[in-house]
C-alpha cells in the first residue's frame, strides 16, 4: 500500500483538520481487518439513509449502538452461553465493534433488528440558520422613500 504524506496538508490549512483526518484515516486503515459483520448502505431519500449490519444469532440484547463525538458505535457481544460441540461451525457470533463517521447534522432516527438484521436510519438535519435564504431586492424608489422618511 502506498503512504501518503499529509503533513503539507496541515501547515498549509487551517480549519480543514476533519478532512485530513478522513484522509488520514481512509488511507491507514487495513482493508481485511473490516470485514465483520457485513453490512449495506443505502440511500433511501435525498438526505436519509439505511445502514443494515448481518448479526445473525445475536438479539436485541446483546447488540448496542450508540453515537459518540460524530461516530455512530455498533457492538456486540454474545452472552456466555453452555458449552456445545459443533460438527460445522459456519455462523460467527464474535464480539465485534464496527464505527461509521458522521457529517455535521446527521443524526440516528431509529434503530430496528428483525430477521437477523439490524437496521439504522439516518438523517441530515441541517439547521435553519444554515440553510441558504433569499434575500429581497428592494427597488430604488423605496429605499430613496425610506431614506427620506428616516
Amino acid at each position: 500500500m502506498r503512504n501518503f504524506d499529509l503533513s503539507p496538508l496541515y501547515r498549509a490549512t487551517v480549519g480543514f483538520d476533519q478532512i485530513a483526518d478522513l484522509m488520514d484515516r481512509v488511507l491507514t486503515n487495513d482493508v481485511s481487518r473490516e470485514s465483520y459483520p457485513p453490512y449495506n448502505i443505502e440511500k433511501i431519500a435525498d438526505d436519509g439513509w439505511r445502514i443494515s449490519v448481518a448479526v445473525a444469532g445475536f438479539t436485541e440484547d446483546e447488540l448496542s449502538v450508540e453515537v459518540r463525538e460524530n461516530a455512530l458505535v455498533i457492538s456486540a457481544k454474545k452472552a456466555d452461553e453452555e458449552e456445545r460441540t459443533y460438527l460445522h461451525r459456519g455462523i460467527a457470533t464474535r464480539a465485534f465493534e464496527r464505527r461509521f463517521h458522521l457529517a455535521d447534522h446527521v443524526r440516528v432516527t431509529g434503530a430496528s433488528h428483525e430477521h437477523g438484521m439490524l437496521h439504522i436510519d439516518l438523517v441530515r438535519e441541517v439547521p435553519e440558520a444554515l440553510k441558504p435564504r433569499r434575500i429581497e431586492i428592494a427597488k430604488s424608489k423605496d429605499v430613496e422613500r425610506k431614506a427620506i422618511e428616516a
